[in-house]
């Protein structure tokens, strides 16, 4: 066996937003493996925000990308080669081998795809991490109940469009931001009540302004995916007792000095807010009820998502970038 693998290294750390120059496109041989391991062909890779934090040499919820070392990523495959009792030749796996096209295994945080109905590449999004992630935060950290108003920050992203949705079906009214006229218009057609383009205007009194509209009677649960002026106009927008989930705050990745907060934060004493941040993977006991649920909700038609797909291991690079451009609808996907 003779497998030539392409993957990704980081090359350097960013100093505010990533470049092309950070990455750095490496070729391994693959040409044995012992008892024990298998070999993992990708077919699907995920790029997603919280990368960027893995690119800084500090303290976090997961590790730093090493310098020189191939990345990683959630990844869809189908194993190819394998000495290992568990894993046969024909499994496809989720594991968290992604920036690369063949990957060698133990095993290790590598899980089967269950048996459902979905297509493999949703477990890289709506059945996957970013669908359990606007789960848990909508239901468990938001504790969402039914009437109520939910306000969703990047609402047209791979999670903030099932947090619209999840939250419909609750049957509550739901307002959000996005990025463009496209977005704004697909929101529209999942029922979202009220919907902006963030990016008609230049501050949070504004984009609160804008917001309100579509909210007169105030709003009960906030999604926050973004920070900054979107933060600050949800703690003037949240009802006393309101709940703030906090997924994101890619507002704020990028920034090379530290940015001022909001101005308000004695509302979170004044109204009684409850603000928490979360980890979907301190919650993932919710995975297995959680996908019965939305293979339950797609068959009946009840919920549909988006997939913006690149080509190719090269594109990989590109499209994390383009999630902070907002070049996303849904899910940004890499196809092998």
């Amino acid at each position: 066996m003779h497998i030539q693998s392409k993957g990704y290294a980081l090359k350097q750390r960013p100093a505010g937003m990533p470049t092309q120059e950070c990455f750095e496109l490496q070729t391994e041989i693959i040409s044995e493996i012992s008892d024990g391991q298998f070999i993992i062909k990708n077919l699907w890779l995920s790029v997603d925000p919280y990368m960027r934090g893995r690119m800084t040499d500090a303290d976090s919820y997961v590790p730093p990308f090493q310098l020189g070392e191939l990345m990683q990523g959630s990844a869809i495959g189908e194993v190819i080669a394998s000495k290992h009792p568990d894993f046969q030749v024909g499994d496809k796996v989720n594991s968290m081998l992604g920036w690369r096209e063949y990957a060698v295994s133990t095993g290790e945080m590598v899980q089967k795809l269950p048996q459902t109905t979905l297509p493999d590449q949703s477990f890289l999004g709506v059945a996957g991490m970013p669908g359990l992630t606007a789960w848990v935060g909508l239901n468990i950290i938001g504790e969402l109940k039914e009437g109520e108003t939910v306000l969703v920050s990047a609402a047209s992203g791979a999670v903030g469009s099932l947090v619209c949705q999840f939250a419909k079906l609750k049957g509550c009214r739901v307002i959000g931001s996005a990025g463009s006229n496209e977005k704004v218009e697909w929101l529209k057609s999942l029922g979202v009540d009220g919907v902006i383009n963030y990016k008609d205007y230049s501050n949070a009194a504004e984009l609160e302004a804008a917001l309100a509209k579509y909210c007169p009677e105030g709003v009960d649960v906030c999604y926050e995916n973004v920070g900054g002026d979107h933060l600050e106009a949800a703690l003037n927008l949240l009802n006393r007792y309101g709940r703030m989930s906090v997924c994101g705050m890619i507002d704020l990745y990028n920034l090379e000095d530290a940015k001022a907060g909001p101005n308000n934060l004695a509302n979170i004493v004044k109204k009684s807010l409850r603000i928490q941040g979360f980890i979907v993977s301190d919650h993932w006991e919710h995975y297995p009820s959680y996908v019965a649920q939305l293979t339950q909700w797609v068959e009946q038609g009840k919920i549909s998502w988006k997939e913006t797909t690149r080509q190719g291991i090269e594109a990989a690079p590109d499209a994390f970038l383009g999630l902070f451009k907002g070049e996303n609808i849904g899910k940004m996907l890499i196809q092998l």
